[in-house]
């Protein structure tokens, strides 16, 4: 009876330790090896998916979302603005945080999770960054993990962490890297829209949603062309915030507040575990998305506020 009771306590404690170390006990092996993250900066829901027509987002509304599973009600529901939006995103936590670069995260991000956890080397986990200020994403001010288990980076002009480049050098050197190193966890982002809008140039800000239209189905595509990503690589395209509605302060132009257009953004989830032409209305936010990853690459994430999208992952309850 003795030894019946501590088997128990063995298997009890061990399955504690095992939680709080990172390892997932459900099992499942997923068939994604590789998770990229593009983050397009700042487009309008109405540009974008609202509008029935497609006609600035043609690849993704025709090709791409018949590849994978579409998200009709994703928000952000944090502070609408560029850093706080990548922070949701990849710490798991909305923030209200510096949109000047001068301030890190409190919370550690799934990128510094994955390193630790995995024991992974740093070439595993990239953030590539047109705007250079979103370097903060590599760290956090959390005292147990500043300056530790930093991902790689290459954010702003020559990789310095400093000015802002066009997106095609961007995703330039982002193709570079991902077919160099294979990383399993990466983060990209691409500021044009975001960049002409606020200069109030509406032709250059729609004709970046057509261009940005363009690149990631070349990235889908250069993916699906090289042996080792082909079928192992989710891609989980989103937006970090929207746009002022028209009649809103200055419309197009801005960004900021709790307007619809704002929150209201998208995700299109791509890969060899999510259904194929699948749309989805549950609510689901910036901060569910590092939930999913981490719960496929069977990471702890105990900071994290989010929650795995259950649309996207096999038996999710």
């Amino acid at each position: 009876m003795k030894s019946l009771i501590y088997t128990s306590i063995f298997i009890l404690a061990s399955s504690f330790v095992f939680q709080n170390e990172g390892v997932d006990d459900r099992g499942k092996e997923y068939k994604t090896k590789h998770h990229i993250i593009i983050v397009v900066d700042g487009p309008r829901w109405s540009e974008t998916w609202g509008d029935e027509t497609h006609q600035y987002i043609p690849n993704q509304a025709n090709f791409l979302k018949k590849e994978g599973t579409f998200f009709t009600n994703f928000r952000n529901n944090g502070p609408t603005y560029t850093n706080s939006g990548h922070t949701a995103i990849c710490t798991g936590v909305y923030q209200r945080i510096s949109n000047v670069g001068k301030q890190l995260p409190k919370n550690p991000s799934i990128f510094q999770y994955f390193l630790k956890q995995k024991k992974a080397d740093k070439r595993d986990a990239w953030i590539l960054t047109s705007k250079g200020k979103l370097e903060i994403l590599s760290n956090t001010k959390n005292k147990k993990w500043w300056n530790k288990y930093m991902p790689s980076t290459y954010c702003g002009i020559d990789g310095t962490g400093v000015g802002y480049p066009d997106d095609k050098m961007t995703i330039t050197n982002f193709k570079k890297i991902l077919l160099e190193n294979k990383p399993k966890l990466a983060l990209i982002n691409l500021l044009n829209i975001d960049a002409w809008a606020h200069q109030g140039k509406w032709d250059r800000y729609i004709g970046s949603i057509k261009d940005l239209d363009e690149i990631v189905l070349d990235l889908w595509r250069t993916i699906q062309s090289d042996p080792e990503l082909k079928d192992q690589t989710a891609i989980y395209i989103t937006n970090d915030h929207g746009r002022h509605l028209e009649g809103v302060k200055k419309g197009f132009e801005s960004h900021g507040d709790n307007c619809e257009g704002c929150r209201h953004i998208s995700l299109l989830a791509l890969g060899p575990d999510f259904e194929k032409n699948k749309e989805v209305s549950t609510n689901y936010g910036l901060i569910d998305i590092s939930a999913t990853i981490a719960y496929m690459m069977h990471i702890d994430m105990p900071t994290g506020k989010g929650k795995p999208i259950k649309e996207l992952i096999e038996g999710v309850k």
